[in-house]
Order: C-alpha cells, then sequence, then structure tokens
C-alpha cells in the first residue's frame, strides 16, 4: 500500500515496535482521530464512501482479532477551527463529538484504560479541514489537549506508540524525548488502518523519509537543509539562547526496523572537466535481523563558484530492499545535470570548475563523504 511506504519512522528508542500481537492481552487505542473515518481520508476529497474507509482502530482490531482485547477512548474533545474552513459547507468534513460528551470524564477514562493494557497507542495531529487552502497556522502545536492527554498517558508507566496524523510538521519536542516510538502516518487513505496496523505489527517495514526539514518550534519556520552558508558556521546549531537551532528531525530522515550501514563512498574519478560525468558508488548493509527498505540518498556541496551554493543539495536518491545481513552496491551518475545551476546574476545556467564534496546516507545529515574536482576545459 502507498501508506505503508509513505509512513515515517521518527523514532524507535529501545526498539518498541514492531509489536507482538501474540504476546498482548490488551491494547489501548487512544485519540479522537484514531477512529476518525473522515480524517483518516485527509483533506481535498469531495466524493467519498465513509462505509469504505478503515480508521486506525478498526484496523488494529482486525489485525489482533479475538485474541487480543482492544479498547478504545476518545480522550479529548475534537478542535474548532476560530474560522470556520471553506470545505465544512460540504457534510461529513466539520468534526463533531458524540453526544453528551463529558471532557473531563473522558480524559481520566482514557488515561484508566492506558494503565490497564499492555500498550497504548496514541493518535495526535490536526483534523483534516485544519489543513489545505485557508489553513494555515500561528503554532506548530498539537492542537487542544492532545499533548496533555499523551503526557498523562505515558505518566503511566504502559509502552507508548505515537501515531502522528498531519499534513506539515508539528511540536513533537516533548514526544521526541519522552516517547519511545513515533510514526508519521500522515492521512493514510480509505484503507489507512490497514496499512498503519501492518506497520505496526511488522508485516512490512516502514519505508518513508521527510519531504521537508522538520523544525522544533514555530519560530525556526521558514527552515531548509540547502541553505547557504552562514556567519561561524561552527555555531550553526546554537543561534538561540533557549533551545538548539537545529532541526527535530532533519531532511530525508525516517528509520526502519532495520539498521543500515553505509561503507567504501568512492568515485571513480578524482577529477573531471566540466561537460565530463562520473559515477559515484556506495556499500549499503543491511545490519537488521529482518528484511527492510532504504532511501539512499546523495548529496553535494560545490565549494566555490559564480555564485554561493547551499551547503548540500539532494541530487540523486534510489529506493532499495535488503533482506537481513544482505549488502549491495549502489551507483551514482554525477554529471552536468546534478552540478548546474541558474545563477541569477548572470540570468543564465552555470556549470563552474571547482572542488564537490559528495555524502550519501540515509538522511541529509549523512557523514559519509569524498570529493572530486571539476577542472576549466
Amino acid at each position: 500500500m502507498a501508506a505503508e511506504r509513505a509512513a515515517v519512522l521518527l523514532r524507535n528508542e529501545g526498539d518498541l515496535l514492531p509489536l507482538d500481537a501474540g504476546s498482548l492481552g490488551s491494547i489501548a487505542v487512544i485519540g479522537p482521530l484514531a477512529d476518525s473515518k473522515r480524517d483518516t481520508i485527509g483533506p481535498w476529497v469531495f466524493d467519498f464512501d465513509l462505509d469504505e474507509t478503515v480508521t486506525v482502530l478498526e484496523g488494529i482490531r482486525a489485525k489482533v482479532g479475538e485474541a487480543t482485547e482492544v479498547r478504545y477512548a476518545q480522550g479529548v474533545p475534537v478542535v474548532q477551527r476560530v474560522y470556520p474552513s471553506m470545505f465544512d459547507m460540504f457534510g461529513g468534513n466539520r468534526p463533531e463529538d458524540p453526544e453528551g460528551f463529558d471532557e473531563e470524564a473522558e480524559f481520566q477514562r482514557a488515561v484508566q484504560l492506558a494503565r490497564e493494557s499492555d500498550v497504548a497507542v496514541v493518535v495526535a495531529g490536526e483534523w483534516q479541514n485544519m489543513i489545505g487552502e485557508a489553513a494555515s497556522r500561528s503554532s506548530l502545536e498539537l492542537p487542544g489537549r492532545q499533548l496533555q492527554l499523551l503526557q498523562a498517558v505515558a505518566e503511566t508507566g504502559t509502552p507508548v506508540v505515537l501515531l502522528v496524523m498531519n499534513g506539515r510538521p508539528l511540536d513533537l519536542r516533548w514526544p521526541a524525548e519522552h516517547i519511545p516510538t513515533i510514526l508519521d502516518i500522515w492521512y493514510p487513505g480509505t484503507q489507512g488502518g490497514v496499512a498503519v496496523a501492518n506497520l505496526l505489527f511488522g508485516d512490512v517495514a516502514p519505508g518513508g523519509k521527510l519531504p521537508f526539514t522538520w523544525p522544533r518550534t514555530v519560530g525556526q519556520i521558514p527552515m531548509a537543509y540547502a541553505h547557504t552558508q552562514s556567519h561561524e558556521p561552527e555555531n550553526q546549531h546554537r543561534r538561540y539562547w533557549d533551545e538548539e537551532s537545529t532541526p527535530l528531525f532533519p531532511f530525508g530522515h525516517g528509520l526502519s526496523y532495520a539498521r543500515m550501514n553505509y561503507a567504501n563512498l568512492s568515485a571513480d574519478r578524482a577529477s573531471i572537466s566540466a561537460g565530463d560525468t562520473l559515477t559515484v558508488t556506495v556499500e549499503v548493509t543491511n545490519i537488521g535481523d529482518r528484511a527492510a527498505e532504504e532511501v539512499v540518498q546523495l548529496y553535494l556541496h560545490q565549494r566555490y563558484g559564480s555564485a554561493s551554493r547551499p551547503v548540500r543539495e539532494l541530487k540523486g536518491f534510489q529506493r532499495i530492499s535488503l533482506a537481513a545481513g544482505e549488502s549491495r552496491t549502489l551507483h551514482f551518475t554525477v554529471g552536468p545535470a546534478e552540478r548546474r545551476y541558474w545563477n541569477a546574476a548572470v540570468r543564465d545556467w552555470v556549470l563552474d570548475a571547482s572542488t564537490f564534496d559528495v555524502w550519501v546516507g540515509g538522511d541529509s545529515t549523512a557523514d559519509l563523504a569524498t570529493t572530486f574536482e571539476v577542472i576549466s576545459d
């Protein structure tokens, strides 16, 4: 399923995932988004059939069957926009609480449910009508009392898995420090609950990578990995006095259920002319005990030229599947197309003679590096 390959495992400390259904007597599924068919589908969908949509709760129940008790609590009320969405005029787009919803009683019920369970799966994020056109925000915080609920669930001591349903980065500083496993499922679509259950219980390994830099706070926006060299680059991480100025998760980040090792990075030539092409090779090994996918990423940096160039730019990637213990040598082509850039000063595409740094790894902070020279024709 597309949702399985798109899901990004942001954090997995202690290898809590994948879950073992056979060893779990009870699972608590918590959060209003966990059983919302409309939000599972996501925004900008107008011709939908909710009867065929599978929520996260339904997907987990179908996966574990009757052997494991799965109980659900909404926990907190839905959050309404201050200014309604233009799409709320279409039926079913505006979320509602059940009739007679008691906020405090439901909050305590969710916490107690987590306390009595072997594992708690908390689904948090933004409702689908908070994303899309006319849906900017002044904050990246989890809407409403979702963070407070997550913190209360974590305080029970029950192992917690956080599933994030979203269309943009959210403030996950507290979860990234305290919740061992975080899986970003975006808005997974009609069969999203099935896909999420397959990921949670290890039928497939998550293989998604972040298509943006994930900031720590809204104050860091805009935040791009491909920025130009700054004053005192060695202090790039400490621009603020109260917070690291690095991303919470870097561009291209995404974990799996297996660890990948990168080695033997090399270019087939030490120097080329401006119009030539060289080949970069790297060996990738799955050092885990299960099969997994990896998106191998190649980044370039041009040290000098007719204009200032970004510290690194993604110039190639390959998605591969590796069995446990398997190694594979990958080849990347680096030619004029990968080195050319638009120079606003001369209003033309430019190929400079320069020294180029190459990194290959699993995200934009890859440290396995080599270099090559482009000499003047």
